[in-house]
């Protein structure tokens, strides 16, 4: 069952489930979830590995940061793909996960958005790849609504998040061991 608005602002106001959110969600969000904005734009470069029980994932260059002052913007060329990372915290109870949708004007500017679910007893801000796939180059200003949230119960037990990605980590500090 995804929930509503109603029920999210409720658990957004008594249980923290999504910090930073920006007044127009906290006031009028649109549909069954939260748009989520654009807070930090990577750039990844390198090599990786995904092994059996160990991984290491591409180094990452900071090219945008959303910051309250000023208006910061990047332009992704046909072809390229980015990291991005929201603004927004979740704070996820043992009874709901998160799964995303891209906005609608990202894929009508080209962009295709690559979003995963997030598990409950997840906390941590949210890492997206975005690839432009469209013929024209596309500008993100940081703060920039990117993708929408969705809240669904989950029915009956479940095993809490574990994983090294807790907290918003963007990427690995070398060859690790997987939880």
């Amino acid at each position: 069952m995804i929930l509503g608005t109603d029920i999210l602002l409720k658990l957004v106001k008594e249980q923290n489930l999504v910090e930073n959110l920006s007044e127009r969600e906290l006031t009028s969000p649109e549909g069954a979830g939260f748009d989520l904005r654009i807070g930090e734009l990577y750039k990844i470069k390198g090599s990786a590995f995904l092994g059996i029980n160990e991984r290491q994932t591409p180094e990452i260059e900071l090219v945008a940061k959303f910051e309250d002052s000023s208006t910061a913007s990047h332009t992704i060329q046909p072809g390229e793909f980015y990291l991005a990372k929201t603004i927004e915290k979740v704070n996820t109870p043992q009874d709901i996960t998160i799964n995303f949708k891209p906005r609608t004007t990202t894929f009508r500017s080209g962009l295709h958005i690559r979003t995963g679910n997030v598990a409950p007893g997840y906390k941590g801000e949210l890492t997206f790849g975005i690839k432009n796939d469209g013929p024209v180059p596309v500008t993100l200003e940081m703060g920039a609504r990117i993708v929408h949230a969705q809240f669904h119960l989950v029915e009956g037990n479940v095993n809490s998040y574990q994983g090294q990605w807790q907290g918003g980590r963007v990427t690995t500090e070398g060859k690790e061991k997987q939880v």
